[in-house]
């Protein structure tokens, strides 16, 4: 794992008058409840530290007022931290002046919303095209690279419609090719996909993983729907009353759930369809067949079910490279399927 792109370093966001003064003083073991209790204010993020790596998707999940919304805004200072550092390719993003910000927001930094936030007067094309004309590009360019961010999303046709003229999901993807067009490093997703009806949803979601193999963008993807998490992220954050609750790999969560508040969230979870060879492998023993077929890390289980289920029921687990990580027989599949 390389360097991280993206570095979260002691994020707080106090709502209040004297926020300042309140974090200087404050005793970080005290809850949301007693702060406001005995100060009157709020802490909607509660010294938030992680890091993202290049090409990755960050998910931060939590339920609604957990301060994930606030958080993903603090990043590009939409909201303004109450302290921390938010430090973007070696740089601190809370020590840009307004012109630093300004560049930031034009051209590394994206942002896509949950309603969309479409201008209705402008054609489809126009608001694609918006952040281009921001950057000062000239019309005709910035029309034919809107055109083709339109096709990538599944919508070439429609670019001389008007928003009002398209169903949420597809406003959802001019939404998305509008944050796509000007090419950013980084894409900050605040629930895009959580207006849209479950079936818009779910095709909405996998065509943001086909995106991502296509365009290996960074994101930064906030959701209050768990098993959404679960499909997108590579890492994935759960926040609780504005701090962190675990951070880990969607199989890291579910095999090994920090505390009763993360165990109630994964108790459900399809676990055939979340964990992986490599989630489960075990070291290799020398009783294990040393010409035992072998399975990439990233098999799921509803996949090794039938492959454990012949012959001798071992599989050795290797990378992209064919180094041996460990073994899978189903003893294991069978173990890690009932959550034991």
């Amino acid at each position: 794992m390389g360097d991280p792109t993206i570095s979260i370093r002691h994020i707080w966001k106090i709502f209040g008058p004297r926020a300042g003064l309140i974090r200087d003083g404050l005793d970080p073991s005290m809850s949301k409840a007693d702060i406001l209790a005995q100060t009157g204010h709020v802490v909607a993020v509660k010294d938030a530290s992680f890091d993202v790596q290049r090409g990755d998707i960050f998910v931060i999940m939590g339920l609604s007022g957990s301060g994930k919304s606030t958080l993903v805004r603090c990043i590009s200072r939409l909201i303004e931290p109450t302290s921390g550092e938010v430090w973007v390719d070696g740089v601190d993003v809370c020590r840009m002046d307004a012109e630093q910000l300004r560049e930031l927001r034009r051209r590394k930094m994206s942002m896509v919303f949950q309603h969309f936030g479409l201008f209705p007067h402008r054609r489809i094309i126009d608001n694609v095209a918006y952040g281009l004309e921001i950057q000062g590009m000239k019309r005709a360019d910035r029309l034919d690279k809107a055109a083709a961010v339109l096709q990538l999303v599944g919508l070439k046709g429609w670019e001389n419609h008007y928003p009002g003229n398209l169903s949420g999901g597809m406003q959802q993807r001019v939404g998305l090719a509008r944050a796509l067009a000007v090419d950013p490093d980084y894409l900050l997703c605040d629930e895009p996909f959580s207006a849209l009806d479950p079936l818009i949803r779910r095709e909405m979601q996998d065509e943001l993983l086909n995106l991502q193999k296509k365009l290996q963008k960074t994101m930064i993807f906030i959701t209050h729907d768990f098993l959404e998490a679960l499909k997108i992220g590579n890492h994935i954050c759960i926040m609780k009353d504005g701090a962190f609750v675990q951070v880990g790999t969607p199989a890291e969560i579910v095999t090994r759930p920090a505390d009763d508040y993360v165990r109630e969230f994964v108790k459900d979870v399809p676990r055939a369809r979340v964990l992986t060879a490599g989630a489960i492998a075990r070291p290799p023993t020398d009783a294990d067949p040393v010409d035992a077929p072998t399975v990439a890390a990233d098999t799921r289980l509803d996949a090794l079910i039938p492959l454990t289920a012949s012959g001798a029921g071992k599989l050795r687990v290797v990378d992209e490279n064919q180094r041996v990580l460990g073994m899978v027989d189903r003893p294991g599949v069978m173990t890690a399927l009932a959550g034991v």
